[in-house]
């Protein structure tokens, strides 16, 4: 049976998701993210805010280097005149390397029902 997560969002990535530009939620594969599943549904909230997405896959990998090496940075939330600079180090500053070595780390693939 499908179940319904909920997850915070500062308001760039809330917007990407919103306009359909970002269909890939980068996060930790934490005790939290560990218990999504396909087609089950998140509710993303960025204050008053909210939004529904269907998870459609999940693309686990042991560093967020090893997702930005496999994952299409544009579907993660970067513009294209970004791609030149976007680095797995850019997810230092939400996630400490301690904390990404001991979960290991997931793209969510997301669509917005």
């Amino acid at each position: 049976m499908a179940m319904t997560h909920y997850m915070n969002l500062k308001k760039s990535p809330f917007e990407m998701i919103k306009n359909g530009h970002k269909t890939i939620e980068l996060r930790l594969w934490d005790e939290k993210r560990s218990l999504i599943n396909i087609n089950d549904e998140i509710i993303f909230s960025c204050g008053e805010e909210t939004l529904t997405a269907k998870v459609l896959a999940l693309h686990r990998f042991e560093s967020f280097e090893a997702l930005y090496e496999s994952l299409d940075l544009l579907k993660c939330g970067y513009l294209p005149e970004e791609l030149k600079t976007a680095k797995a180090d850019d997810m230092n500053i939400y996630y400490s390397l301690e904390k990404q070595q001991k979960f290991g780390v997931v793209g969510i693939e997301i669509e917005v029902i």
